[in-house]
């Protein structure tokens, strides 16, 4: 039983060989078909060039993402992908984690949650122990709480009695604020 020889790919098979490919090599000179894409360029990361296996290989030989960009560029763009590009902090560091990001300028504006009507006196005097004004949002007599206490607690004042008293009226004057009578 005599057949026919097996065939290779790309031999025989009723298709004409003088058909262009569906998408060529993008790379000067080149017939083959451009079965590989490769980024156009730093700035168009999802703008794809084709190219054949050869070329492809050539061209991610001489592929330089940093080409041209100073120390200072590179080093930025090291540090953002360490965190996926995504705003982060350290940890146990003093201040409010948006200014540790550097989003204080985000919040200039202050939204319609951040109003407060107008103080009763038991509110503004809850206020002036944590040396506020009467218009602080929540926000704001959160964070001074958060100083006060830290600065006047008991255990960073060895024991002192005048600051344990001090953070007592601080306490009374968070729970009034905090709670719904005196957080409006």
């Amino acid at each position: 039983m005599g057949g026919a020889a097996p065939r290779r790919c790309g031999e025989g098979g009723g298709g004409r060989r003088d058909v262009a490919p569906a998408r060529p090599c993008a790379w000067a000179g080149c017939a083959r078909a451009g079965d590989y894409r490769a980024p156009k360029s730093r700035t168009a990361l999802r703008d794809f060039q084709w190219f054949c296996l050869e070329h492809v290989r050539a061209w991610n030989a001489k592929w330089n993402y940093f080409d041209g960009l100073d120390a200072d560029c590179i080093e930025a763009i090291r540090r953002r992908d360490s965190t996926w590009h995504r705003p982060s902090w350290p940890f146990g560091g003093r201040g409010t984690r948006a200014a540790a990001a550097g989003f204080a300028e985000a919040s200039a504006e202050p939204d319609a949650a951040e109003h407060t009507p107008p103080a009763s006196p038991e509110r503004r005097r809850a206020l002036a122990s944590l040396g506020l004004d009467a218009d602080a949002s929540h926000n704001q007599v959160k964070a001074r709480y958060k100083t006060l206490a830290k600065r006047h607690h008991p255990d960073a004042n060895g024991g002192c009695k005048r600051a344990e008293e001090r953070l007592k009226r601080i306490n009374e004057a968070y729970s009034y604020l905090s709670d719904g009578e005196g957080g409006r």
